[in-house]
């Protein structure tokens, strides 16, 4: 996934996360930092919010189920892949993949997994924590290895 396509998402979602939320064209344009105008014309499919918006309208409605389906899951983990190439910090643990994720392959308690809607890639340790992330497969791979060697 590219930042263009990620905003190409969140532009073809943001009347479904409106609709969802309950929110007039008015309050959603508010909330977003944006005119109406500009609301309009994304949810008429003439128009784009860009990466700074579509980051912040992820952000204020990340538990949105219609962004969930969209994306997989965690949105932030997306953003962060898209914002910082191969971004590697310490992490809290997550539910270990049991919905979003594809087990890619798993060794002296490492696992590889792929995300099913966005296909980016993480490595979780034993205890479910992410330990990196990427679109990258080529550096997850690299970094597998480095870790179970």
């Amino acid at each position: 996934m590219t930042r263009e396509e990620f905003i190409k998402k969140v532009d073809e979602k943001l009347k479904l996360i409106r609709t969802e939320k309950g929110y007039t064209q008015d309050k959603m344009a508010e909330i977003l930092g944006i005119s109406k105008k500009t609301l309009v014309q994304v949810e008429k499919e003439r128009g784009s919010l860009g990466w700074a918006v579509a980051v912040a309208t992820c952000m204020i409605f990340k538990n949105s189920e219609i962004l969930e389906l969209t994306f997989g899951g965690d949105i932030d983990e997306i953003i962060m892949s898209l914002s910082f190439k191969n971004e590697e910090r310490k992490h809290a643990p997550t539910l270990g993949g049991k919905v979003w994720w594809n087990n890619i392959k798993s060794e002296k308690g490492f696992i590889i997994q792929q995300n099913i809607i966005s296909n980016h890639y993480r490595i979780l340790d034993s205890n479910n924590r992410r330990i990196c992330y990427s679109f990258e497969k080529e550096y997850i791979d690299k970094r597998f290895k480095e870790l179970t060697d």
